[in-house]
C-alpha cells in the first residue's frame, strides 16, 4: 500500500509539472522573443549609427581638402550636410567650421549661432566648452560685457577644459569695459597657472605690464575703435576653419581632436 501511495503522489506531481510548464511557456516564450527583437534592434542601430559616423567622416574629410585647396563653397556645403548628421562629434565639429567660415566673412552674428548650435550638439563637454569659448571669443569686441560674463563665467570652473582661455578672455572683456583692477586679478590668475600654455601666459604678463603703466585704458579705447572699422577678410586658405580673426584674442591653443564615430 505505501508503494502505491507513493506511486500516486508521483503521478500528481508530475501532472501539476506538466500543467505549470503548459501555462508558463507562452510566457517564457514572449521574454525570449522580446530579448532576440531588443538585440535585433540594438544591432540594427549601431550598424545604422557606425555607417553614418563613417559618412560624416569622409564627407568631413573632403571638406578639409576642399577648403585647403581654396574652395570654401564647396566646404561650406559638405561641412552643412555634416552638420545634418546623427553623428553628434561630426556634427559638433562641422557646425564649429560653418561658424569659422562666417567669422572669416566677419559675419559675428551668424557664427555666434553656429558655435552655440555645435555647443547643443556636442556628445562631452571638451567640444561643448570648445564652442562656447569660441562663440564667447566672437562677441569679445562687440557684445556688453554682461553678455560674454554670462558665457565666460561658467567656463572659468574648476574641471572645464578650457577654464584658463575662459579666464583669458574674461579679463580682456573686463579691461574693455574699463576693469582694469579685476582684469589685472584675472590675468594674475592665467599668469600663475602652471598649466596654462606659454602663449597664454605670456599675453597675461604683457596685459598686467600695460594695466601697471596705465597704458591699458588707452589700448581698451583703441580696441573698440578698431573693432567699428571694417576688417581685412583674409585670403583664401590663410585663416583655418574656426579660427578667430587676428584682432581677437586666440582661440584654445589645443583643439580637441574628432571624436570617433558617434
Amino acid at each position: 500500500m505505501t508503494d502505491l501511495f507513493e506511486e500516486v503522489e508521483e503521478q500528481l506531481r508530475s501532472d501539476r509539472y506538466r500543467t505549470l510548464a503548459r501555462k508558463a511557456s507562452p510566457w517564457v516564450l514572449a521574454v525570449l522573443a522580446a530579448a532576440l527583437i531588443a538585440a535585433l534592434a540594438w544591432w540594427g542601430w549601431t550598424s545604422w549609427r557606425d555607417r553614418e559616423a563613417a559618412k560624416a567622416s569622409e564627407q568631413y574629410a573632403a571638406a578639409l581638402d576642399a577648403f585647403s585647396q581654396g574652395d570654401q563653397t564647396k566646404a561650406a556645403q559638405l561641412w552643412s550636410d555634416v552638420a545634418k548628421s546623427p553623428s553628434s562629434g561630426f556634427k559638433t565639429l562641422a557646425l564649429m567650421q560653418l561658424g569659422g567660415l562666417q567669422i572669416a566673412d566677419d559675419k559675428v552674428q551668424p557664427a555666434v549661432a553656429y558655435f552655440d548650435q555645435a555647443a547643443e550638439a556636442a556628445p562631452d563637454e571638451i567640444l561643448a566648452d570648445a564652442a562656447r569659448l569660441k562663440s564667447a571669443l566672437a562677441l569679445l569686441d562687440t557684445a556688453p560685457y554682461a553678455e560674454l560674463e554670462k558665457r565666460l563665467n561658467p567656463l572659468i570652473e574648476d574641471g572645464r577644459p578650457y577654464r584658463i582661455q575662459a579666464r583669458e578672455a574674461l579679463g580682456f572683456a573686463k579691461l574693455m569695459k574699463g576693469d582694469t583692477t579685476g582684469a589685472r586679478s584675472d590675468f594674475l590668475v592665467v599668469s600663475a597657472s602652471l598649466d596654462a600654455p606659454e602663449g597664454v601666459r605670456a599675453r597675461a604678463k604683457a596685459a598686467i605690464d600695460l594695466i601697471d603703466s596705465g597704458s591699458a585704458k588707452a589700448l581698451a579705447a583703441t580696441v573698440k575703435a578698431a573693432a567699428a572699422l571694417p576688417r581685412q577678410q583674409a585670403p583664401a586658405g590663410l585663416l583655418p576653419p574656426g579660427a578667430l580673426p587676428p584682432e581677437m584674442a586666440a582661440p584654445p591653443q589645443a583643439q580637441p581632436q574628432a571624436p570617433g564615430p558617434q
